[in-house]
């Protein structure tokens, strides 16, 4: 079982609003147990150019965790109807989840969060007893309702909706932040 250290950087510290001390991250200075990260996309082929960068950040994030990334082709069995799209891309989805996966939805109506919430979630997902951390980016009209049923905790990486693929980039340097 790894063992990181969450919140070391920097970027835990939340400056205050207007002087006085800030709010260093809840796990700074403490072991963490580090949880398995998957991220499981769905969405259409991606871009040579986006690949290229999930991988950099994929392989500079293994030397703190195991992170493996799951592309779903959206629209699996070639719907016309949108409700039937979503509903084939949330079996396909719900197939990778194990119950003891700790589940983080990425949708535009989820809970706004910075990058030290970001840091403390991933560190508050490794003392749960879950045995790993599943990322779900939903595809272009978005979450069925079994996962959104599964899922832990439901976060938005931006006030903005974003393309899977930019939603992707997004949250991979977040997690390596």
């Amino acid at each position: 079982m790894a063992i990181i250290s969450a919140c070391a950087s920097t970027s835990c510290y939340t400056p205050p609003p207007s002087g006085g001390e800030g709010r260093l991250c809840k796990y700074t200075g403490q072991s963490v147990r580090a949880l398995p990260i998957r991220i499981i996309t769905v969405g259409k082929k991606r871009s040579a150019g986006v690949q290229l960068l999930v991988e950099e950040y994929t392989n500079k994030l293994k030397n703190y965790c195991s992170l493996h990334d799951l592309p779903i082709r959206s629209n699996p069995r070639n719907a016309r109807d949108e409700k039937a799209q979503v509903d084939d891309e949330d079996k396909a989805v719900m197939n990778l989840i194990r119950s003891d996966d700790w589940v983080v939805l990425l949708d535009e109506r989820g809970r706004d969060i910075g990058s030290e919430q970001m840091a403390e979630l991933i560190g508050d997902a490794g003392n749960t007893g879950a045995s790993r951390l599943s990322f779900c980016i939903g595809g272009p009209y978005g979450h069925g309702q079994q996962i959104r049923k599964r899922a832990n905790i439901s976060i938005r990486l931006s006030s903005m909706v974003l393309n899977h693929q930019i939603a992707l980039l997004v949250l991979v340097e977040q997690l390596y932040r």
